[in-house]
């Protein structure tokens, strides 16, 4: 198992699906965490589930708000380095969802999906890079399938991913010398509320998208929650210690599925 031992890092998004699923793992490996999210009673909710997985309730910090804030991710940072000292890891997993067309992508709404989606990670990461300079730390963003295939039907998010893909790349090459090292996970569908909150809230219609999606990818199935957690730990290890720049598909071979 990835070694996490007292190393601190930030997940945001944290209050549920692979925010959540991250923490609850990062917290078995023995992580001090720093974690954000919108909802303060699912945040307190994955501090609890920390807290059963091994992680000692003083060694666990939340801060709730929206991460394009730039007054909430200036607190998280300094919070952070006031409570642990420093910044091993930054995981940047807020994401949101959006179906739209071409013709039917409100420009409100195609900016909210970029300021979640883009924006925050880039200023996220700007203000933590002096921090993680100094314990050569580990960043992994939580991209998508949608940033490597294009998609119809969800044109603003499948944009945002591949955007985030390429600030991956960049970012793992500017930050080399410094020895941070800079990967993406890009999983397929997972069993997580984000279809329900982007709309597909009907039951009946949530089950069979997930049915129909088992034929999607290769592996005949949807993925769970802690096969991406277990993956972005093993990246932010030292088990990972000459990997940078990569793109990790955790999607059941999707990637590579072409429909005959």
């Amino acid at each position: 198992m990835p070694d996490l031992r007292e190393k601190v890092a930030i997940i945001t998004g944290a209050s549920s699906g692979i925010g959540k699923g991250t923490a609850v793992e990062f917290a078995q490996l023995g992580a001090h965490l720093a974690l954000t999210g919108r909802n303060q009673e699912n945040l307190q909710a994955t501090a609890k589930a920390c807290v059963e997985a091994g992680s000692p309730e003083d060694k666990i910090l939340l801060v709730t708000g929206d991460i394009c804030d730039e007054e909430v991710r200036i607190n998280l940072v300094d919070q952070t380095v006031q409570k642990f000292g420093r910044i091993d890891v930054l995981v940047n997993n807020a994401g949101s969802f959006m179906r739209g067309t071409l013709e039917t992508t409100a420009m409100a709404d195609y900016d909210r999906i970029m300021d979640v989606n883009v924006r925050s990670v880039v200023r996220l990461t700007q203000l933590c890079i002096p921090h993680l300079t100094k314990t050569k730390g580990a960043i992994v963003n939580v991209s998508s399938v949608n940033g490597i295939r294009g998609f119809s039907g969800c044109l603003a998010y499948c944009m945002s991913k591949s955007a985030l893909d390429q600030f991956t790349r960049c970012v793992a090459l500017e930050q080399a010398s410094k020895q941070i090292r800079v990967n993406s996970v890009n999983p397929g569908v997972i069993t997580t509320e984000i279809f329900r909150r982007a709309g597909l809230n009907d039951e009946e219609k949530h089950a069979k998208y997930m049915e129909h999606h088992k034929t999607t990818h290769p592996l005949g199935r949807v993925g769970d929650v802690s096969e991406v957690a277990k993956t972005i730990a093993f990246l932010a290890s030292s088990d990972a210690s000459f990997i940078t720049g990569a793109l990790v598909s955790v999607d059941g071979g999707r990637h590579a599925f072409c429909p005959r």
